[in-house]
């Protein structure tokens, strides 16, 4: 049986971390995306779930959108910044940063989740003991495990978390992200759009690269062909950088009510979805966030390999597969087509 000293002892440790407000595990994930946060959520709570605490802190881009997106998650106890992009000095600048924040929080164990070198290398130099990592190719010199088999290398980004989190015996429940909505915001969307006929249908505008977007001309096609046959709201989202163009597709067409919600929160948009009965766009951070709202998301995979994480991602792709240039090979008549008979289907009817 432990001295009590030991409890004395354990409770000190646990004051001190609850006093500089740390966790002992962090995850960090390099990727830039809204998207990306999304689909590594559920890795994210795998690994808090076998944590002290069951929480863990999360790294990402400030790009990423993760603070907000993640503001009602209980597996994630905080969430920081961090930068590694730019010029090479500027890299080795944000490298220099992240050190800092990881030795400053003196983490005991960190998840690293890419193949990338740098966040593996600032681990190691901010002296935390354990470096959960992939270690494929040269990052296998500064983690403490094993990593995945070097046959994962080509893999999608999904299957070499599948595959680490099998190595590790930690158990991965599902890929379902199922992100919570703060209450309030959804509330408060809720109470802003409670007027508006339903159903509710959400188009998701732009990409990371325009490869993945389609032309206004097939967007004009679209809700003009939507706004004929729905007899609820249409709410274009997209981001601000979109704000002006949602405005001009509005103008243009005519019908049943559409909303330009392009200067909604993420948290908003993310209520929004979570309300909304269809969504239909391209491969972008909205139809992430859709997923995430357990919204049936019927997806433009032009250009891209269609994502297989979430039951709720029903992809249209051009014949032949995604290629590049492969938006261009959508239609807005074969959208149309597959979305015609869920155009009055309410997600939870009441």
């Amino acid at each position: 049986m432990p001295a009590a000293g030991c409890f004395a002892y354990n409770g000190h440790i646990a004051t001190f971390y609850a006093a500089i407000n740390v966790t002992a595990s962090a995850v960090i994930q390099v990727k830039r995306g809204i998207g990306d946060v999304i689909w590594h959520l559920p890795f994210v709570r795998a690994i808090a779930a076998v944590s002290p605490g069951g929480q863990v802190t999360f790294l990402a881009p400030s790009s990423s959108g993760a603070k907000e997106l993640l503001a009602a998650e209980p597996s994630v106890a905080e969430t920081v910044y961090f930068d590694n992009s730019g010029s090479q000095l500027r890299r080795g600048l944000n490298q220099l940063l992240l050190i800092a924040r990881l030795r400053q929080r003196h983490f005991r164990k960190i998840w690293i989740l890419d193949r990338t070198i740098r966040p593996a290398q600032a681990a190691k130099l901010a002296g935390i003991p354990e470096r959960i990592g992939l270690g494929l190719g040269p990052q296998q010199r500064y983690i403490t495990n094993a990593g995945i088999d070097q046959s994962h290398f080509h893999d999608q980004p999904i299957d070499w978390l599948i595959a680490l989190m099998a190595a590790m015996n930690v158990p991965l429940p599902t890929t379902e992200p199922d992100l919570p909505v703060p209450a309030a915001t959804l509330a408060n969307i809720g109470e802003r759009y409670k007027s508006r006929r339903r159903p509710w249908i959400v188009l998701g505008m732009g990409g990371s690269h325009p490869d993945k977007d389609w032309s206004d001309f097939f967007w004009l096609e679209l809700l003009a062909g939507l706004r004929r046959r729905c007899a609820g709201t249409i709410f274009l989202i997209g981001g601000r950088q979109n704000t002006a163009r949602a405005n001009n597709l509005i103008q243009h067409t005519f019908g049943t009510a559409a909303i330009n919600g392009c200067d909604l929160r993420l948290n908003e948009s993310l209520a929004l979805l979570r309300l909304a009965d269809l969504f239909i766009g391209t491969d972008s951070g909205p139809m992430n966030m859709a997923v995430a709202a357990q919204t049936d998301a019927f997806a433009l995979f032009g250009a891209t390999p269609v994502l297989k994480y979430s039951k709720f991602i029903h992809p249209i792709v051009p014949e032949g597969g995604p290629s590049p240039g492969g938006m261009k090979r959508i239609s807005a008549p074969t959208v149309l087509e597959q979305v015609t008979p869920l155009l009055s289907r309410l997600k939870n009817p009441k």
